[in-house]
């Protein structure tokens, strides 16, 4: 049976490769982007359909559900990465990463949910970041919308499985997908933050460009979109099998100064 794919930000980075991967396997794929007609022939993934979507706008969300019609596979996967200093965040930057990363993936969910639940099959992958488990300094806005993913993922798995529907988060580690470029960055210019800031931004963009890349993320969502029972979290790359065992058996306070370290903070 020929299964329908709907890949959010598959125009970039893991979105596009998932896209890519899809296609191959004989899927039907509806990838989207914020403006379709802009992108350039190299963004486009050949035997892909392209929508248009705007996390950020309720309305934009139920039209693309729409044209969309029934699908059998949803792909979280677009967002926006956002790093400051919690003291200066705006209110409006983090209601606006919020709107991103977690109510318009989740209300796009809502709307694929009861086509599932009737067809009694259904994947949902959620494409969180290992930040979500790991929390790192001045990526709190980020983090915390990754780890509500979850939370969302993670309690409605029980809810649609006796329907066939399978819901999962895929965190991936550090990647190189070019995002360091597109962070955006809120901090005050006389801020007492600055210092630590720009040495772990600085870290931050040295281990996304020696990260994985986008295709090993894709062929780790791939397999658990094609699982018979998908776990409810997969994590790739930064030596998850190493740390996500450490965070098992050492106190969240070693782990703390651990990972401080890791991005050239001394704590």
């Amino acid at each position: 049976m020929s299964r329908t794919a709907l890949v959010t930000g598959a125009s970039s980075g893991i979105g596009r490769e998932v896209a890519r991967l899809l296609v191959a396997r004989g899927y039907r794929v509806i990838g989207t982007s914020r403006d379709p007609e802009s992108l350039s022939s190299g963004s486009r993934v050949p035997g892909v359909e392209y929508l248009a979507l705007d996390l950020a706008d309720d309305a934009s969300i139920r039209a693309c559900a729409e044209a969309a019609g029934g699908v059998d596979i949803l792909v979280n996967n677009a967002g926006e990465s956002q790093c400051g200093p919690l003291e200066e965040l705006p209110a409006d930057a983090i209601e606006h990463v919020f709107a991103l990363n977690v109510f318009g993936p989740v209300k796009l969910t809502q709307l694929v949910l009861p086509g599932m639940r009737e067809r009694r099959y259904g994947r949902v992958v959620m494409v969180g970041s290992m930040l979500a488990s790991f929390p790192v300094a001045f990526r709190s806005s980020y983090a915390a919308t990754k780890a509500a993913i979850k939370g969302f993922a993670t309690s409605a798995r029980t809810e649609v499985t006796p329907y066939g529907v399978h819901i999962t988060t895929v965190e991936p580690g550090s990647i190189n997908t070019g995002i360091s470029s597109r962070r955006t960055k809120y901090i005050r210019p006389d801020s007492v933050y600055r210092t630590d800031f720009e040495t772990v931004i600085a870290a931050l963009d040295h281990k996304e460009s020696t990260g994985i890349g986008p295709e090993q993320v894709a062929r780790t969502i791939v397999s658990a979109i094609e699982a018979d029972k998908p776990k409810p979290l997969y994590a790739v790359g930064s030596n998850a099998p190493i740390v996500f065992t450490l965070k098992r058996l050492v106190p969240d306070t070693v782990l703390e100064k651990v990972s401080a370290r890791m991005f050239g903070l001394r704590r």
